[in-house]
């Protein structure tokens, strides 16, 4: 398998890409290809282009859960297909998986929703679309990981101001029960691939191991929601030493002092736009 961050807060040293609070990465994985979130803007399309990646060569898009900076760039994506139907372009329309709460609105004062910008209809004119909480295998060793069982006891997550729109009009907490990942079963082990690991990073893989039925962990890539010192932080630090992992990416929404305090715990390494990785295929 093959990734490329196309999206992230921070962009490789000297490389002239675009960086936002979101994410967003392409991936390469036994003949599919696959795009996981869309970041905020239109720096997913910029970024893209400069890193000559071709978005609308694409088998599936992916995304981790509905929040504005991993959703928000599907609608210059989808300006982008459209571009290309009106001048003839080499195109095909991929699959679009997700949650079925990826696209419910999430109103959180003061903002009126920071959730997606396009309802599930609104993609559905586009694009097949498979909302689902059940794990999907996308190819013979990449899987959606689906609604994460969440069973690490340090790992508490409160809704706080954020709140979710049903659709019968209801308006609950929202536990972001809509979080998930990717992992890939390469010859090292899962190399697991996150948004923002709102269910909790141990969690997120303890999920993957179970769903792909393989143990050893290579490699975790992707935002791990970490900011401030405490029993989550602790908690993950031990976890993750117990791993041993290869590599550890953590990017995103992970702080300078969660990054600090993992980079004691496993091999953490720089991450930002242009980073490519690669695993080893089964």
């Amino acid at each position: 398998m093959k990734a490329t961050v196309l999206v992230d807060n921070t962009a490789l040293f000297d490389r002239p890409y675009l960086a936002e609070h979101g994410f967003a990465m392409y991936i390469e994985a036994e003949g599919k290809k696959v795009l996981f979130d869309t970041g905020y803007s239109d720096a997913l399309v910029r970024n893209a282009a400069g890193l000559k990646i071709d978005l609308l060569d694409l088998d599936y898009i992916v995304l981790s859960h509905g929040h504005n900076d991993h959703t928000w760039g599907l609608h210059h994506l989808l300006r982008l297909f459209l571009d290309a139907i009106m001048e003839g372009t080499a195109h095909r329309l991929p699959r679009l998986v997700a949650h079925p709460h990826c696209f419910y609105p999430r109103p959180k004062s003061p903002f009126p929703d920071i959730g997606a910008v396009l309802t599930a209809d609104e993609v559905r004119r586009f694009m097949p679309l498979d909302l689902t909480s059940r794990p999907v295998q996308l190819t013979p060793n990449l899987f959606f990981l689906g609604e994460i069982e969440r069973t690490v006891s340090f790992e508490t997550f409160s809704p706080g101001p954020r709140r979710i729109v049903m659709p019968d009009g209801s308006v609950q907490e929202d536990f972001l029960v809509d979080d998930t990942g990717l992992a890939y079963r390469s010859r090292e082990g899962l190399a697991v691939i996150t948004g923002c690991a709102h269910a909790g990073v141990c969690n997120t893989v303890e999920h993957a191991r179970r769903v792909c039925g393989e143990d050893r962990v290579t490699d975790i890539v992707g935002g791990l929601h970490l900011r401030g010192e405490g029993p989550q932080l602790d908690g993950t630090c031990d976890y993750l030493r117990g791993l041993g992992l290869d590599a550890l990416h953590a990017c995103h929404c992970t702080s300078l002092l969660a990054k600090v305090a993992l980079a004691g715990a496993a091999p953490l390494k720089e991450t930002g736009v242009g980073l490519r990785l690669e695993y080893g295929d089964r």
